[in-house]
């Protein structure tokens, strides 16, 4: 017999664990850089837009979904139709196996450096001490070097949290560290913007540069056919932010909103969920900028000549420039790192929840048996980002994984509800549950979010076709990247060949409500 479905003790427990999934280690390091790559205030608006017609549409989709069938997303989608049970096992087996294990390791690093805040051990040299005594780099992705023991036993760590939080029922485990993650990195990042507007130079980089509008990167009608095409990548890329940073295309949020009790209102959590999402990506690059502003006042140097993007933000700058504090220098290194630990923690246990809930939905597994499985098989498959190479193969996994497998899902969530299926069915469940969505939402999932996904498809495989990316060997790129695509799509297809119980194929029939197919 069937158990009866865990579900949250408090709509706030939901709220704080879907806001620790899309709050992760990029709303910290990759938005602001962005920003000031392209048109910084400026690039607000295509942010903002994004936002509106793409972030927020999907996100009650995924509510929605997971409300209407109380179910992971196999389980949603199987009882919707037995057709697309694949893409619901796609998604949680992409952000399982093709970002949970690399996005461990990262935290691994972020837990080091946590450590190594105590005695400042990256020296003057952050750049050195990150690439060659901390990774040890190798020379290329064809050389993986032996394992870094420090990241490795760092990394076991992370999946062992991960497991302690996980193997219990979401209201005992994800609910109740959201319940105590979530205001801690809250009240750190206040700490720390705080902090970081005292100090000489942070706020004219702020100004200067952050908030400074460039509005040329944006503009989509400009005379000169170069600048309009650059101004086409920038607001492709706000919309790409926009769907990486909301954890949409996981599954995650399905699952999720399956846990939620009958009156809830859906919309209304989608909104607050994308707000205060999006409002922490402003606020932190406060933060970012500021004392990467403070750092180059302090060494003499151009802000361009100072800031970097992605991983070496974090653990190259930041430890720069907490080295050339004038005091509580190591205070402000272990609020920052633990800072992105629990930034990192809160993201990683949705990644595992959403594929440990899929298993439970479909073989009805003892749920501690199977996220210990899990938390297992990911740390070992987590190793090989551990080694000397483990960065490149970082690289390519994260690059494919995120520009073509999270956006196909989106695309093909858009185009199963809206085209396939009767998205006014949902919009009306939707609209009981409380706060009611415009019709033009309807228009949104049909239209214009499967054209704007399919569009930074589009650049996507045209950019990796015209140049390797990163210059990277074609057979480094196939190995890595299309190669890590193909066993999750297999994966995928294997699970989805197994049979349900009858029982669980009953689609879900609410009062006033027709069936969601066509």
């Amino acid at each position: 017999m069937s158990q009866a479905r865990s579900s949250w003790n408090t709509n706030l427990g939901f709220l704080l664990a879907s806001i620790g999934s899309a709050i992760g280690l990029g709303n910290i390091w990759r938005f602001s850089y962005m920003a000031h790559e392209h048109g910084g205030g400026a690039f607000l608006v295509p942010y903002l837009a994004a936002l509106l017609v793409a972030g927020i549409p999907i996100m009650i989709l995924e509510y929605g979904v997971g409300h209407h069938q109380k179910g992971s997303s196999p389980l949603s989608f199987v009882r919707i139709s037995r057709r697309f049970e694949w893409l619901g096992w796609w998604m949680p087996v992409v952000a399982m196996f093709g970002i949970m294990l690399y996005y461990s390791v990262i935290i691994g690093w972020c837990v080091n450096y946590l450590i190594h805040s105590f005695t400042l051990a990256w020296g003057p040299d952050t750049q050195t001490f990150f690439f060659e005594d901390f990774l040890q780099l190798s020379d290329s992705a064809a050389t993986l070097g032996g394992i870094r023991l420090p990241i490795l036993f760092a990394t076991m760590l992370v999946w062992l949290t991960c497991w302690f939080i996980c193997f219990r029922e979401i209201h005992h485990g994800i609910e109740k560290a959201s319940l105590i993650f979530m205001p801690v990195l809250f009240l750190l990042t206040i700490i720390m913007v705080g902090w970081t507007l005292s100090l000489d130079g942070a706020a004219e980089a702020i100004f200067g540069q952050y908030l400074h509008a460039d509005w040329e990167k944006i503009n989509l009608f400009a005379a000169d056919p170069e600048v309009r095409a650059a101004a086409g990548n920038v607001w492709a890329a706000a919309f790409g932010q926009i769907f990486f940073t909301l954890s949409l295309g996981f599954g995650i949020m399905i699952t999720y909103a399956s846990y939620l009790p009958e009156k809830t209102d859906i919309a209304k959590n989608a909104f607050i969920t994308c707000s205060v999402n999006c409002l922490y990506s402003l606020i932190a690059g406060f933060a970012v900028f500021g004392i990467v502003g403070f750092m180059a006042q302090s060494q003499g140097v151009g802000f361009e000549e100072a800031i970097k993007g992605g991983p070496q933000l974090a653990f190259v700058v930041y430890p720069k420039a907490i080295s050339l504090l004038p005091g509580f220098n190591v205070l402000f290194g272990v609020i920052f790192f633990t800072m992105l630990v629990i930034a990192g923690l809160t993201s990683g246990v949705s990644l595992i929840e959403a594929f440990t809930c899929s298993l439970t939905d479909k073989f009805e597994w003892p749920r501690r048996q199977v996220a210990t499985g899990i938390c297992l098989t990911g740390f070992l498959g987590s190793i090989i980002f551990t080694t000397r190479g483990g960065l490149y193969i970082l690289d390519i996994a994260d690059h494919f994984i995120t520009n073509y497998a999270l956006v196909l899902g989106g695309l093909l969530e858009c185009v199963v509800i809206g085209w396939i299926l009767k998205a006014t069915v949902l919009r009306n469940h939707i609209n009981r549950t409380g706060i009611g969505i415009h019709r033009t939402w309807v228009f949104f999932i049909k239209y214009t979010t499967p054209a704007i996904l399919l569009y930074l498809l589009y650049l996507s495989a045209v950019g990796d076709l015209t140049r390797n990316y990163e210059g990277y060997k074609s057979s480094q790129l196939l190995l890595y990247g299309v190669g890590w695509l193909v066993l999750c799509l297999a994966a995928a297809f294997i699970l989805n060949a197994f049979a349900w119980k009858p029982e669980k194929l009953k689609r879900r029939h609410h009062a006033g409500e027709d069936d969601l197919l066509v």
